[in-house]
């Protein structure tokens, strides 16, 4: 009878924790669809400047400069590229219309730097980093009650419907849009390394 009771309990109270979870894997899933530096500086900066949602005028100027910084940071972010260079280690360039930029450097000479210049996917990846940013600050509780507090009510709605709708809609960009960037904020691929070293040996 005791472990019954224990079982049903135990069954009711993860109810609540399963949808929860849920929401916030969701959530999860959009942020690693932006540079990591970025995110880790608004998380850790946000509470501070928003005085965890408790917002005086300064506050509100504070954090409205972080949101717009973060938001360029996410942008310029899928402007950026990275190589393997000449001495092993990882270089980051600029993407420009004629390749990658700086290309000037002694550790570029192995490298092809104008297969990595500007495409049309770059700017349509920098508008759904930005759109995708901004969903993530307006889940954001201390920014909620910071700037809107009277959306505080739907935010839990917000919450549940905006990350799965953001998701697909990030799903069919990069089905028409790929790419292969490994910019300043997001992982380098060890399989474009191999790739490269390989095409290097047989050059």
């Amino acid at each position: 009878m005791a472990l019954t009771s224990y079982l049903k309990s135990k069954s009711n109270a993860s109810k609540p924790r399963g949808v929860s979870g849920t929401t916030f894997a969701s959530l999860g899933n959009l942020i690693k669809l932006l540079p990591t530096g970025t995110v880790f500086m608004f998380q850790f900066l946000n509470p501070v400047l928003t005085n965890n949602g408790q917002c005086h005028t300064f506050n509100k100027y504070l954090s409205g400069l972080l949101v717009g910084a973060c938001a360029f940071s996410c942008a310029f972010s899928c402007f950026t590229d990275s190589f393997t260079g000449a001495d092993g280690m990882i270089h980051y360039g600029i993407a420009t219309a004629k390749g990658l930029w700086p290309s000037s450097t002694e550790y570029s000479r192995t490298v092809d730097l104008s297969k990595y210049k500007l495409r049309v996917g770059d700017f349509v990846h920098a508008l759904l980093s930005t759109t995708v940013f901004a969903a993530v600050t307006l889940l954001d509780p201390n920014t909620v009650e910071c700037f809107y507090p009277s959306f505080k009510s739907e935010q839990k709605v917000l919450l549940q419907a905006l990350p799965p709708v953001i998701g697909a809609i990030s799903s069919a960009v990069f089905m028409v849009f790929p790419s292969n960037r490994h910019g300043i904020g997001y992982p380098f691929s060890s399989d474009e390394s191999d790739d490269q070293s390989a095409s290097e040996e047989a050059e």
